[in-house]
Parts: C-alpha cells; sequence; structure tokens
C-alpha cells in the first residue's frame, strides 16, 4: 500500500480534559469513602481535589488519610483500585471532533496514548472518540518500558497506519514524555497548550523533549498542518483519500 499522511495524537490533556479524569475518579474514590468510613461524599471530594490543585496529584490519597488519622498502609492500594476501575466521564474539548472530522478527509488518524491499558481503554470508550481514528496504539500493549517517551509505540503506530515518519505529525500536551520518542523516529511534533492543562506550564527539560510548533487551542492545528512553506515540515507527501471504511 502506498505510504501516505498522518496525524497522530495523545489523548490526555490533548484530545480531553484530564481534570476530568481526575474529578470523576476522585468522586469515585469518594463514593466508597463514604459506603467504608461513612464520610459525606462531597466533602470527601473537595478534600481530595484540594490535594490535587495542590500538586500533590500522586499523593493525594495519602495525604488525605493522614489527615483523617487513618493509615495510608492500609488503604491506598484499595483507593487507587478505586480510582483506576472506575467508568469515567469526559467530555473532548470542544473544538476536538471538528478538527477530527475535517482532517479525516485527507490524513489517516492515530492516537498513541500512555497509562495503564485498561483505564486508557475506558478512557478512550468514555469520549465517544474511537470510531474517528484508523488506528489506536496502547502503549501499556508492549510493555511498561514502552511508555512514552520510548519511541516503539510511535513505530508500530506509523506501521499500522502504513505511513512514513516523515510524512507524520504527533500532537500531544506534555514535553516530558511527549515529543522525544516522535522526534526520534523522524516525524514532526505539535505541543497543545490547553489553558487548564496540567502540563501548560511545564518546559521541555531538553532540546530533544521540544515540540516543533506550540499552540494554545486545537483549532489552531489544522491551519498548521496545512501550512506552505519550506518551513513546515507538517507538509505530506500524500495525503489520503476519504475511505468507506471511516
Amino acid at each position: 500500500m502506498e505510504s501516505c499522511g498522518a496525524i497522530i495524537f495523545d489523548l490526555d490533556d490533548t484530545l480531553c480534559p484530564e481534570r476530568q479524569y481526575v474529578q470523576s475518579g476522585m468522586r469515585a474514590v469518594a463514593v466508597w469513602i463514604h459506603a467504608k468510613f461513612g464520610l459525606p461524599v462531597e466533602s470527601s471530594v473537595r478534600e481530595l481535589l484540594t490535594f490535587v490543585g495542590s500538586g500533590s496529584r500522586g499523593n493525594t490519597f495519602n495525604h488525605w488519610l493522614e489527615d483523617h488519622s487513618l493509615d495510608p498502609e492500609n488503604w491506598v492500594p484499595e483507593m487507587v483500585r478505586v480510582y483506576r476501575e472506575h467508568e469515567p466521564t469526559l467530555t473532548p474539548y470542544p473544538e476536538t471532533a471538528p478538527l477530527l472530522e475535517q482532517l479525516r478527509r485527507h490524513y489517516r488518524l492515530g492516537i498513541v496514548t500512555d497509562g495503564y491499558l485498561e483505564v486508557q481503554r475506558r478512557k478512550v470508550k468514555a469520549s465517544g472518540l474511537a470510531g474517528l481514528f484508523d488506528e489506536i496504539v496502547y502503549s501499556d500493549q508492549l510493555g511498561r518500558d514502552a511508555w512514552k517517551p520510548s519511541p516503539r509505540p510511535f513505530i508500530l503506530i506509523l506501521d499500522k497506519l502504513t505511513t512514513a515518519a516523515h510524512q507524520a505529525v504527533y500532537v500531544g500536551d506534555n514535553p516530558l514524555k511527549d515529543f522525544r520518542g516522535a522526534r526520534h523516529v523522524g516525524m514532526a511534533t505539535i505541543r497543545v497548550r490547553h489553558a487548564a492543562g496540567f502540563y501548560r506550564d511545564v518546559e521541555p527539560p531538553t532540546i530533544d523533549d521540544a515540540p516543533d510548533w506550540t499552540v494554545s487551542s486545537l483549532a489552531e492545528v489544522l491551519p498548521l498542518v496545512e501550512r506552505s512553506g519550506d518551513d513546515a515540515r507538517v507538509l505530506m507527501a500524500n495525503t489520503c483519500p476519504p475511505t468507506q471504511s471511516r
């Protein structure tokens, strides 16, 4: 099959607000807290999200338990399980679906997403976006060592999309992991700095982690990939006509 252009996206905080997932997860944990300890759901949600907002996202459950004189060693594993196994509530950014509908007329579309496999599958299902993509690669299927910034999931998605790296663009949000692997295999990269994104204020730690372009909204992606000129690496050598299978 002849190679053609592809636009490949990250999921969390690129197509869908990660804060929505965190909020629905913390609510699920708060319901568990009510069943286990009898504490009001709404107050527990507020407390948990306060810890998240203070920058303690990775230790939220430890801090909450300590505040309530409960032993983290006894309860953190169960809270993590509830959080990861909950059915999330996700609404994509308003510009997500219109952008994808326009892009898929001319390009193959893919997702490369990190995180625990079943968690990410539930996110994709909740987003309602799966039908707009030709291929989805969950890096966890390749093993924990294949999570971004590993180039392995990018190599796989290019193979699945029958697309050469120089004809593909990766769109992500997190400069700590999203762009290094994509750049390593030869893809162009775009960073979306959503106003409420968790990594909006994070700068690339090295030049290898920096994207080729940065935009503040998904709405800016389409004109960028359609630019002409010698500096526009995102121009595709070939584009794909719409197919009945999409």
